[in-house]
């Protein structure tokens, strides 16, 4: 029977980790990953799991280690966070060309310098072209739940892809909530033992990390485009099938909240969704049409979806945790790209840059700036929120 623990997002994803069964755990301590690694050798420790827990002298050779042993045929699993993804940036491309379907929890954190160690989505999005799935959950139970489907989806024949599952530093990695922990049993009917042919053997002899010049370099590169765009149907499709399984599904893509008749919506992923609902909530109280989109893959990125949207709303603002420097936030461009030629009106929010809040007064803001902007308001298409001089703190 399933069970339910106060447990932070670190745990829950640690309880993920554990009930996919892994092989092989590789991986190096850092803030505010550290409790969710710890949680796991405390499994191997007690005796509750049966893999083996590799300690490592650094995040590169927690990935080495990890391709190593997915090489051999093991289910793996590894984490990460800021400076340490940063570290791990030449492997992530070794795993994802070479097929190995790893799972990584990237405890998102800002990168240096100026040092942080508070939460904002830099990390992963300066790895947004490595190759990699790349999903953002808003909750610790979310994280468990989209780690067991993570390795169905990687494994799966068609996709054979790694997939990092990314939850906001601090917010998530160290808030506690109501989790619950699914049935083993359960568990294991809905993800079967690893299987692959992507791997050394003896009995079938084959080359894996060849080299390749530039008459099939191309060929290759079509491949992984190939899974991806499988893995965008895939995602989908495990999705619905967990939800009919244990109860809970997110949307798989990208999730809609009270957009049905909306003139002007938020979007976002992460940890701010879960305040977003509320404000969204509290507007539709006094009348407002307002509503929001969680984007809960960014790659494979939902394009389709994005331009199914092109003249819905009147107005829309998507809040980036990160700066693609030179430009705007990584989200906003994604998007805007997607909705290009759209009679639709643009802001981009970045906020929460360096683990400052994103609270419900300055959503609200935003979804006001939204209405008068729908209303003919001309504005900056790019802002950044809650700056000091701007509230006065």
């Amino acid at each position: 029977m399933s069970k339910k623990a106060f447990l932070s997002a670190n745990e829950a994803t640690a309880y993920g980790v554990l009930l996919s069964r892994p092989h092989v755990v590789a991986a190096y301590p850092i803030t505010p990953q550290t409790t969710l690694v710890e949680k796991l050798a405390d499994f191997e420790a007690s005796g509750e799991a049966d893999f083996k827990y590799m300690m490592v002298e650094s995040e590169h050779s927690a990935l080495a280690a990890a391709q190593g042993a997915s090489l051999m045929g093991a289910r793996t699993f590894t984490a990460s966070s800021s400076q340490g993804l940063l570290y791990m940036c030449e492997m992530l491309s070794y795993v994802s060309g070479a097929r190995n379907p790893i799972v990584m929890a990237d405890v998102n954190r800002s990168t240096s310098i100026p040092w942080n160690i508070y939460g904002d989505q830099r990390d992963a999005l300066a790895m947004r072209d490595s190759g990699w799935i790349m999903i953002f959950v808003e909750s610790g139970q979310e994280a468990l739940d989209m780690i067991i489907q993570s390795y169905k989806l990687a494994e799966d024949p068609e996709v054979m892809t790694p997939v990092m599952v990314n939850l906001d530093g601090f917010t998530l990695s160290h808030t506690y909530d109501l989790v619950e922990i699914p049935d083993q049993g359960l568990v294991d009917k809905f993800l079967p033992p690893f299987k692959t042919i992507n791997k050394f053997d003896m009995e079938n002899p084959q080359t894996l990390c060849q080299t390749v010049g530039p008459d099939f370099h191309t060929e290759v590169r079509v491949t992984q485009q190939a899974a991806f765009e499988v893995a965008k149907r895939k995602i989908v499709e495990i999705d619905s099938e967990y939800g009919k399984m244990f109860g809970r599904s997110y949307g798989g893509l990208v999730e809609e909240y009270r957009t049905e008749d909306a003139d002007y919506v938020l979007v976002a992923m992460g940890s701010v969704v879960g305040t977003m609902r509320m404000c969204v909530d509290m507007l539709r109280e006094k009348g407002e049409k307002v509503g929001m989109i969680k984007v809960r893959s960014l790659r494979p990125f939902p394009k389709e979806y994005f331009v199914s949207l092109r003249n819905r709303f009147k107005s829309m603002g998507v809040i980036s945790r990160d700066i693609s420097f030179g430009y705007e936030g990584t989200l906003f461009t994604e998007i805007k790209a997607a909705m290009l030629c759209s009679s639709t009106k643009y802001v981009n929010y970045i906020a929460g840059i360096g683990g400052r809040d994103i609270h419900k007064n300055m959503i609200n803001g935003f979804f006001e700036e939204l209405k008068e902007i729908a209303n003919g308001k001309e504005t900056a298409e790019v802002k950044f929120a809650g700056l000091r001089w701007e509230y006065g703190n």
